[in-house]
């Protein structure tokens, strides 16, 4: 990692504190694989909505987004807003994977977050088109790369995959439109090669919270 670049993971480090960074995208747009890195390039951890849903259905050994939809608000707000007030995620920075999914959520999330001392200090989306991120789609079901996904539903059926495009098209895409109202939305172009998502995501990170710094 050179200078200048590294130069930037502090800034953004010391901007957000014990705060979060909260990135959204389509499947396959590289959520986590970001997410996980930026995390620890700033020392913090890392907390994906995804992953919390998915242990509690194997927990309780239901299949609730199987099918490739969103799960209830009411079991959202039970199974995964309780991770901000964690003990292990005291007195860190957080990176968010696409907590809060579904309009309305957005308030209970900044809310419980605020209270955690985890404010949320910007949302990230990760601009892919779909063409894009079915091919990503494709190219996993073929395995030719990007195979640390793990085993998922949507990694095996087209129409779940697909399923999941258009619940994110109805119920994310406004809750990012909330997001921008508030003026934390952050764009990223992200059709490019991970290396150079990274790398678009940290620039576009470092540029918002210089601006926030001298606002």
């Amino acid at each position: 990692m050179d200078a200048e670049f590294q130069q930037k993971i502090i800034v953004i480090k010391e901007w957000l504190g014990t705060g979060s960074v909260n990135i959204f995208g389509f499947p396959m747009s590289g959520k986590d694989t970001v997410g996980v890195r930026l995390a620890t390039d700033i020392g913090g951890k890392f907390l994906s909505s995804g992953l919390i849903i998915r242990g509690m259905e194997s927990k309780n050994r239901q299949h609730l987004t199987d099918g490739g939809e969103l799960i209830d608000s009411n079991l959202f707000y039970d199974w995964v807003l309780p991770y901000f007030a964690s003990e292990e995620l005291k007195n860190v920075p957080l990176v968010l994977s696409s907590i809060g999914r579904w309009k309305g959520e957005e308030g209970a999330v900044i809310s419980r977050a605020k209270e955690a001392g985890h404010e949320i200090k910007a949302a990230v989306v990760l601009n892919v088109s779909e063409a894009d991120v079915t091919k990503r789609w494709e190219t996993v079901m073929f395995g030719q790369e990007l195979s640390d996904r793990g085993e998922r539903a949507d990694d095996k059926d087209k129409i779940v995959f697909e399923k999941r495009l258009e619940e994110f098209r109805k119920k994310t895409l406004p809750v990012l439109l909330v997001y921008r109202e508030m003026g934390l939305l952050v764009e990223v172009k992200a059709d490019m090669d991970r290396e150079l998502v990274y790398r678009e995501l940290v620039n576009r990170l470092y540029e918002f919270a210089t601006a926030q710094k001298n606002s």
